[in-house]
């Protein structure tokens, strides 16, 4: 048996009580966390453990990052001062000539980043795949295995062109039938539904402008059919609400409920323009949300009613969205911009940086249904433990290292463990050679943008 002890740290637990010690210990056996407590652990658990000194340190759960498109790391930059539909308008005809090679290099940089800003599970919404493009979804498979983290793919999919009514034009999209046999591929190829996996998938249609009815409807049957995950964008917009109204006579959740897309095994991106009656019905069916402040921000989509989700019961998890509208691609910052945001929207004490927390970690592992295994730091979870130094020059001081957290600047992490596996060390990437990972994303940007 393999034992590691974190100890002399503040332990946040998450747990359903809130549980935190101002100085405690973490004992990890074979990836699996046996033993969380105040204090030093104990004497009979020591010997032959390696002891890794948290002393300054905030000690939580690994983060949870619920929506991302990791391709999108080669495209930073773009389209810097549009709205959702201007921006996508200016990307895709970049994003339809990627390819397998370069989503991997896209992919591992923008993992490097998540896992260095305290991310041990990265949920991805992959879908573009233009023809003769090879195993996409496999290349972000091997770059979550050089980079450490634990994976929820997504296969996504387009089938409605410019020339049907869709946003995406006709080159950038799939046939329905095609999307489907792809997406039942890549479930039967990758998905791991065990505890512990490294690797999950879901079916994800990218969005009511982007997707036929009959793709929805189809997808929601054949994932139930595997017992697997649903996933898209909703409710992003106003646009997206006028175009809802226009082609369905309906808003987007009236919509995606007619098409089975509501329910405890479904997860929306976004979700900025949800009215009462649409938080009620995310509620009565335990649908999920990714809350994407900083992506939200950048295209000025507004700000989400995260405090009247949360209370009405609703999961929420944090997301960084895509790189290209979020170029930071940091989770860990996501969790300041949640407080602040929201804060901004319904009053100073409305969102705690505790709260902030919570839906990063809990939150998120809820929201990808793994809050049995991961999200909180209790004995029999699995041992993916974020260890955040707050000592230093930037953070010494602040009354609560929680607070040093959720509203200071981003700590640098002492460790990262995905299943008690270090792959942050001193804030660096343990796992990859990081400046191999940028020289090969800057190949790989500077490829895609020769190929328009």
């Amino acid at each position: 048996m393999t034992r590691t002890i974190i100890e002399g740290g503040f332990i946040a637990t998450v747990d359903p009580s809130g549980t935190e010690h101002a100085a405690g210990h973490v004992v990890v056996d074979d990836g699996i966390i046996s033993a969380v407590g105040a204090g030093r652990a104990p004497e009979h658990l020591r010997a032959g453990a390696d002891i890794v000194d948290a002393t300054g340190c905030l000690v939580t759960p690994g983060l949870v990052n619920t929506h991302h498109h990791l391709y999108q790391w080669l495209t930073r930059g773009y389209a810097q001062d549009a709205i959702l539909f201007d921006w996508l308008t200016a990307l895709y005809p970049l994003w339809s000539r990627i390819d397998a090679g370069l989503t991997g290099a896209g992919a591992a940089g923008a993992m490097a980043v998540l896992a260095r800003s305290g991310c041990t599970t990265v949920g991805d919404h992959h879908y573009i795949f233009p023809k003769g493009s090879g195993d996409i979804v496999g290349a972000i498979v091997e770059s979550a295995t050089r980079v450490g983290v634990r994976l929820h793919a997504t296969r996504g999919s387009m089938d409605l062109g410019a020339s049907q009514g869709g946003l995406p034009p006709d080159f950038a999209v799939e046939t329905t039938d095609a999307a489907l046999e792809a997406s039942r591929e890549a479930v039967e190829r990758w998905h791991d539904p065990s505890f512990g996996s490294l690797v999950r998938v879901a079916i994800a249609p990218c969005s009511p402008f982007s997707v036929t009815a009959d793709l929805l409807r189809e997808a929601a049957v054949l994932a139930r059919s595997l017992d697997v995950r649903l996933h898209t964008h909703a409710s992003e917009t106003i646009e997206e609400d006028a175009y809802c109204a226009e082609h369905f006579g309906k808003t987007p959740t009236q919509y995606l409920e007619d098409l089975g897309w509501l329910g405890n095994d479904v997860w929306m991106a976004h979700c900025v323009h949800l009215d009462d009656t649409a938080i009620a019905r995310y509620a009565a069916t335990g649908t999920g949300v990714a809350h994407c402040p900083s992506s939200n921000g950048r295209l000025a989509s507004g700000i989400a009613p995260v405090r009247d989700l949360l209370r009405a019961g609703v999961p929420v998890g944090l997301g960084v969205d895509g790189a290209a509208s979020n170029e930071s691609g940091q989770l860990g910052v996501e969790i300041r911009e949640a407080v602040l945001m929201n804060r901004l929207r319904t009053g100073a004490d409305s969102f705690s940086v505790r709260d902030g927390l919570r839906v990063a970690t809990i939150g998120g592992a809820r929201v990808l249904g793994r809050d049995a295994e991961i999200g909180s730091l209790e004995p029999g979870k699995l041992a993916d433990i974020a260890v955040w130094r707050v000592d230093g020059v930037e953070h010494a001081g602040i009354l609560d290292p929680v607070a040093a957290l959720g509203l200071g600047a981003l700590p640098p992490l002492h460790r990262l463990f995905v299943g008690g596996r270090a792959i942050v060390v001193e804030g660096a990437l343990a796992t990859a050679e990081e400046p191999i990972i940028a020289e090969e994303v800057a190949a790989a940007s500077r490829a895609l943008a020769a190929r328009l």
